[in-house]
């Protein structure tokens, strides 16, 4: 017999609407929902570990997203037919789901959760990622797993000053926003984009939009959950805990904690003291008391430490550092720093150091994307490395991290509108962090802005990053300006934005609390436009405009456009003539066929190089015009004429017959002209007897006039 389906439907108010389902698949998973618009379909599924795992004082919760190229009735590239490892894309979205769920566990709550959500039918028309958060919070409300209140995510687009919910890659190609946004009924959790220089309003404008379309999304798991019946949810072990412990702690630790932090030191002269202090407060236990319960000691430590710094900022204005809640550290750039490469540029502002490079290809070398949802690729692209070293620690490297996948696309979806349309060059940033005390990838971005200057590309104007804490204890709120890595762990918000003078590019936003006025998020914005501006004026201060031209060991590029129909005749049989062109001028030549047309790219260090290639190209496409005079060189004697070669187009010969010399009569060729000389012929087209092309000498000269016939 077939499970009963639970369905519910979500009206978007464009004529398009969400499904949600529950009943007939995964039904041994702890929450399974199927999700639908269009030919699209997602399966979310969660499952949560009954026990806690030992030794865990965390949520080890997993986010997985996957595509199935089933989905989309392709299979995957390469030699390899299964999907492997997955895409940056999906590692995107599984932190996209992530950070808008993680918060909303209950604090004690350490048994493993998964949350998987699977691709499984795909529609061009729709932009799966958009719903996975709304797959993976259905899911949970279906489950008995402890989980606080629902949420969903929506992408918001604009175009032509009117909003979309949830736009096609089609629509976002015209759209000035693509911004996701999460959040609960109440408050917003998250919000990640990229933005065509608009200002603070219209960003706040596009949040609230989206927000009302989550409110219906939730509304709607709601009743799929009445519909389906509530699961009682799980008891758990939870963990424990002894005020009178926490007293003591606080007793001994508080009012010294909040003497450090009030000082304003150094990371390293902080951490030292407050290492200090834990070991005190350690000392005030007895060896016994530490055995039973010495990780309480440990975990009533951090949160008066929390306390005690937060406090400090609430009532004093003052930051762990020294600075004002609006103040930014110290900042210093360098361009040029790295010798042989394209362009590269070392930023460092307080403790936070990112040295950026700049790379400059062809369109061989851009990013290829092939996935289930999304095929094309990037001529502009940015990687982000986060070494151990730069916080100080050793640990094993494997591989990317999600992080660093985050933080990179966040900085190219900052710095990529940037990059003139017109710019023929395939470019690759690589930012490596050095040191890290506060927000690397605005550091990155202000880094790979000055490389790019650097590198000689024309932006159309340089862009900086701020990244924007918050500390409030309901009552009271601080918004500090370029935070530091403590005051992201200890604080509520962790705001990220870009953007040039005249608005912002790109933008991340965790919020950490629940109910988050908008008065503040615009407050935030307000401020970090002062400080991105402020950082913005130091990188110009640095370089003001982006260098002249590549560097002179850098390549440059040439793009020309010919017809399609000589494309064959500058690759040649198996490729010899392109080959052995590229070889003789030491360039890198690509052609693409686009619209019937040959573009070609011309990529090389040594300008004669380039030059040779183009006079070859000229050389192949040339086509005399009816009646046009052009010069040319014999380069070999015959009976019955002249082979010459025109000068502007080497390579391309044509006969120029006796008969066309001079006017008299030609009895030898010889008599008028030899090996090497250059003069000038007429082209007159195609002789109608022989179909060859015929050129004159004598049509360019004056005719001798007629001599009388005598009587």
């Amino acid at each position: 017999m077939i499970p009963q389906l639970f369905v519910e439907n979500i009206d978007l108010g464009d004529g398009r609407s969400i499904s949600i389902e529950t009943g007939r698949l995964a039904k041994q998973a702890d929450g399974a929902v199927v999700v639908r618009i269009g030919k699209t379909v997602i399966l979310g599924t969660v499952v949560s570990s009954r026990k806690a795992t030992p030794g865990i004082d965390f949520l080890p919760l997993t986010v997985d997203y996957r595509e199935k190229f089933a989905a989309a009735g392709r299979f995957p590239g390469g030699f390899f037919k299964r999907e492997a490892r997955p895409s940056d894309n999906e590692v995107l979205t599984m932190r996209l789901v992530d950070r808008v769920l993680r918060p909303l566990f209950p604090n004690d709550y350490h048994a493993e959760v998964q949350v998987m959500i699977q691709l499984m039918s795909h529609d061009d028309e729709v932009m799966p990622d958009a719903l996975a958060g709304l797959a993976a919070s259905a899911a949970l409300a279906l489950s008995d797993i402890p989980f606080e209140t629902l949420i969903s995510e929506a992408r918001v687009g604009r175009i032509d000053g009117k909003f979309i919910i949830n736009p096609s890659r089609a629509q976002l190609e015209l759209s000035d926003i693509d911004m996701m946004i999460g959040a609960s009924k109440d408050s917003i959790a998250m919000v990640e984009g990229e933005m065509k220089e608009i200002s603070e309003a219209e960003m706040v404008e596009a949040i609230k939009f989206a927000h009302e379309h989550i409110k219906v999304q939730i509304a709607a798991q709601e009743r799929l959950v009445a519909a389906f019946g509530k699961k009682e949810v799980r008891t758990y072990e939870t963990e424990k805990s002894d005020d009178a412990i926490y007293a003591r702690v606080k007793a001994a630790a508080y009012d010294k904690i909040y003497d450090i932090a009030k000082i304003g030191s150094s990371k390293q002269e902080r951490t030292a003291a407050f290492s200090e202090v834990k070991e005190e407060v350690k000392a005030s236990f007895t060896e016994e008391e530490l055995a039973e319960n010495g990780d309480l000691v440990g975990k009533y430590f951090y949160k008066v430490n929390k306390e005690a710094v937060r406090n400090v900022t609430l009532d004093l204005g003052t930051r762990l550092d020294g600075r004002k809640t609006t103040e930014i550290r110290p900042i210093w750039c360098e361009i040029d720093y790295l010798p042989s490469v394209h362009g590269s540029a070392l930023f460092t502002r307080g403790e936070t150091q990112a040295l950026a490079t700049a790379t400059l290809g062809t369109s061989r070398e851009a990013n290829q994307i092939d996935s289930p949802s999304q095929q094309g690729e990037e001529k502009f692209y940015l990687h982000y490395n986060f070494p151990p070293f730069s916080t100080g620690e050793a640990r094993p490297l494997r591989g990317t991290s999600r992080r660093e996948v985050g933080h990179g696309n966040l900085a190219q979806r900052a710095l990529k509108n940037m990059i003139p349309a017109d710019c023929p060059y395939t470019i690759r940033v690589v930012s490596e962090v050095l040191e890290s005390n506060g927000s690397s990838s605005m550091a990155t971005v202000c880094a790979a802005t000055l490389s790019l200057m650097d590198a000689g590309i024309q932006m159309i104007r340089p862009v900086s990053g701020i990244a924007m804490g918050l500390i409030t204890d309901g009552d009271r709120f601080a918004v500090l300006s370029d935070i530091l890595g403590d005051e992201d762990h200890l604080g509520d918000m962790d705001f990220k934005v870009t953007g040039t003078t005249e608005g912002i590019t790109a933008c991340q936003m965790d919020i950490k609390i629940d109910g988050l006025k908008y008065e503040i998020m615009e407050a935030a914005l307000a401020q970090a436009r002062d400080g991105r501006l402020h950082i913005l004026g130091i990188l110009t201060d640095t370089l003001a405009t982006p260098k002249a031209d590549v560097k002179t060991y850098a390549p440059k590029i040439i793009t020309r456009t010919i017809p399609g129909n000589f494309i064959g005749a500058l690759i040649g049989p198996g490729g010899k003539v392109i080959q052995e062109l590229q070889k003789a001028t030491g360039t890198t030549i690509v052609i693409n066929e686009v619209n019937e047309q040959g573009v070609i790219e011309i990529l090389g260090t040594d300008p004669a190089g380039i030059e040779a290639v183009l006079a070859k190209i000229q050389s192949i496409t040339f086509k005399p015009q009816m009646g046009e005079a052009y010069e040319v060189k014999v380069i070999k004697m015959l009976d019955f004429g002249a082979v010459v070669e025109y000068l502007d187009a080497p390579g391309n010969e044509v006969l120029l017959h006796v008969s066309e010399l001079a006017w008299e009569r030609t009895e030898n060729v010889t008599d008028v002209v030899n090996m090497g000389d250059v003069f000038m012929i007429k082209y007159l087209g195609l002789d109608p007897k022989t179909r060859k092309e015929k050129v004159s000498r004598k049509a360019l000269m004056a005719r001798p006039p007629r001599e009388e016939k005598k009587e």
